[in-house]
């Protein structure tokens, strides 16, 4: 009965160095794809929220602007 004891012990030690060896994988390809995916971003020009709002916020002034000059052209035009 006793090699079977350790015949059970050797599986689940094996089992055990498995499931640990796997994890290792999975969190070596998770820091990889991180890695690529901070790399992918970092090449591309994206704009910060801030750069965002101020290009917005010159639009709308600017857009602003050009419907108060229409307006007045309609009126000189209109005399």
């Amino acid at each position: 009965m006793q090699t079977q004891s350790t015949f059970f012990d050797a599986i689940a030690n094996m089992m055990t160095e498995v499931a640990g060896a796997a994890d290792g994988a999975r969190r070596e390809a998770e820091t990889a794809f991180r890695s690529q995916v901070q790399r992918l971003v970092a090449d591309m020009d994206f704009v910060s929220r801030e750069e965002f709002e101020v290009v917005r916020d010159m639009a709308r002034a600017a857009r602003e602007e050009n419907e108060k000059l229409m307006a007045r052209l309609e009126a000189l035009e209109n005399k």
